[in-house]
């Protein structure tokens, strides 16, 4: 089997949980297994990795609960790092930052990749419903690029000014899934990109590394049409395309069929897409079959799986699986 290391996969935190409480029951999951899987950071993790033939995980604290606040922040990644010492060759870390308060979130990433060893960090699409784009954010950006670490754009709630757009002639859990896993996360994490391009964050900081998940959040299928636009009435001294293949790197979180992988490697060099689960919204075993029908596809060659599986991301992350040493 080819090892594989996966980039989107939660975890809450115990600082959290005290904070925020359990989360209400969604419709496609078993509350309880979910918020039990959620909390570990051991046997049963490490189980399911195995069963799911999950090589290494970089875990993150779970996006939804991305508190704002430092000390919350600070103690959920220490909590990461003490499992990541107990399990050095099975986990690494993304940390969870405050990102309402930007020179705090700068202040805790600089730590988590300096003293904790941290591969970089995996935060909310916004913060109360501010994006990144603006120049208080640029301190943020500045540390990102000096440390030579990504930053994984998540989706995350629609804040409340936009949580009106998904309501509807429907249930209300409809609606919650409309803004969230069917529609909004996606859509507006990938416009969230279009801000951070158009605010010119790239032309400042050329050596930036992001990462979307989802098979790049709905951005490959609108990529050619967007940059068609980009093209002719220019903001930028980097273009649109450029950036997307020097900066960008896209996960294949929660995305187990073929057909829209077809669309990702048609519109992105496969030396940018990562393979990742969503664990533990997402069942490892799902994409264990998901690289076996990408192999049975004949969209991509043997060495090109070994890139999708692990070999990108050892590039991406600075990092040499154990395993292979």
């Amino acid at each position: 089997m080819i090892p594989t290391i996966t980039l989107e996969e939660h975890f809450v935190s115990e600082a959290e949980a005290a904070s925020a409480g359990q989360p209400p029951a969604i419709e496609l999951y078993d509350a309880t297994a979910l918020w039990r899987k959620l909390r570990d950071l051991g046997d049963e993790r490490i189980k399911d990795m195995d069963e799911g033939d999950v090589s290494f995980q970089v875990i993150s604290h779970n996006a939804a609960y991305n508190s704002s606040d430092a000390e919350v922040c600070r103690k959920s990644n220490d909590e990461l790092y003490g499992a990541i010492t107990r399990n050095p060759t099975r986990f690494a870390g993304f940390a969870t930052l405050p990102m309402g308060d930007a020179a705090a979130a700068t202040e805790e990433l600089e730590r988590c990749v300096k003293e904790l060893g941290f591969l970089g960090a995996l935060v909310c699409n916004h913060a109360r419903g501010e994006f990144y784009d603006g120049k208080r954010y640029h301190q943020f950006f500045a540390k990102l690029q000096e440390l030579d670490v990504p930053l994984y754009l998540h989706p995350t709630n629609a804040w409340k000014d936009t949580s009106a757009h998904y309501e509807g002639n429907y249930r209300q859990e409809v609606s919650i899934a409309l803004g969230g896993y069917l529609w909004g996360w996606h859509s507006e994490t990938g416009l969230h990109f279009l801000r951070l391009f158009h605010g010119g964050l790239f032309d400042k900081f050329p050596k930036l590394k992001i990462v979307l998940g989802h098979n790049g959040e709905m951005l490959p299928f609108m990529i050619d049409r967007i940059n068609n636009f980009y093209s002719r009435h220019p903001d930028q001294t980097r273009s649109l395309m450029t950036v997307w293949n020097e900066n960008i790197w896209i996960t294949t979180s929660g995305m187990f069929t073929v057909t829209p992988f077809a669309t990702l490697i048609r519109s992105t060099s496969v030396d940018r897409i990562l393979y990742s689960i969503d664990y533990p919204f997402e069942d490892n075993k799902d994409g264990q079959e998901f690289l076996k029908k990408l192999k049975r596809s004949g969209f991509v060659t043997d060495e090109e799986m070994e890139k999708i599986c692990y070999k990108n991301a050892e590039k991406l992350l600075n990092f040499k699986l154990k395993a292979l040493e």
